[in-house]
């Protein structure tokens, strides 16, 4: 029972981290579009005296972290170890830190464009206008995000408690099937306790002693 229940809580935890990595692929695709665009429209311009499209690399950035956390989780999953789901929870409770100190800083602070470099690039204020424009389904959108990185945190602290999958329970259940090394091994006969069995005479020992009785 225990085995279902582990098995089942690691299928279920590899899936909605698949969505954290779908989440990931999208950003670097979109990184990966801006970044061309860019590149097209400054192929006229010196590229020496224009300062680095930061928006485009952080969000590419993002989108890459994303991806290994995703692979991370996939192993931590796959393997129930210990080390590997605690790493693994550090990564999407800083992910979450990090998207939840922006959103503060978005929401109280008025100003929080100045914290941000210039963006020559204008994907910023392409995104921020997507983002009013569409309010109500950015919002389902984002709580849905943060609301699937709790979800394998949990998961997680759940695998964690069941355990890595043992392959014998005790050493009565201990088969040699599971060994190979062991299924040719001999096992030796048992010792049994008898009394001494002679030998059955030659020919000529009993030739003699007719001999002796006729005489």
């Amino acid at each position: 029972m225990g085995s279902m229940v582990r098995s089942c809580m690691q299928s279920i935890l590899k899936l909605v981290n698949s969505v954290i990595g779908m989440v990931g692929i999208a950003m670097i695709l979109y990184s990966v579009w801006m970044i061309r665009v860019w590149t097209r429209h400054m192929s006229d311009f010196d590229h020496s005296s224009q300062p680095a499209p930061w928006f485009v690399y952080t969000f590419l950035g993002l989108g890459v972290t994303m991806c290994v956390i995703t692979c991370s989780g996939h192993v931590a999953a796959e393997t129930a170890n210990g080390c590997c789901l605690y790493l693994y929870m550090l990564f999407i409770f800083l992910l979450l830190i990090l998207e939840a100190a922006v959103t503060v800083d978005v929401f109280l602070n008025r100003d929080w464009e100045e914290d941000f470099p210039e963006d020559l690039t204008g994907n910023l204020d392409l995104l921020k206008e997507f983002v009013r424009s569409n309010f109500e389904m950015c919002k389902w959108i984002g709580l849905s995000i943060v609301s699937i990185q709790g979800l394998c945190i949990l998961l997680a602290m759940v695998l964690k408690a069941l355990g890595p999958r043992q392959n014998y329970d005790s050493d009565d259940e201990f088969s040699t099937d599971r060994v190979p090394l062991l299924k040719n091994a001999m096992v030796p006969p048992p010792y049994v306790v008898a009394d001494p069995a002679y030998g059955p005479k030659s020919d000529g020992w009993s030739i003699r002693i007719n001999e002796k009785t006729r005489r």
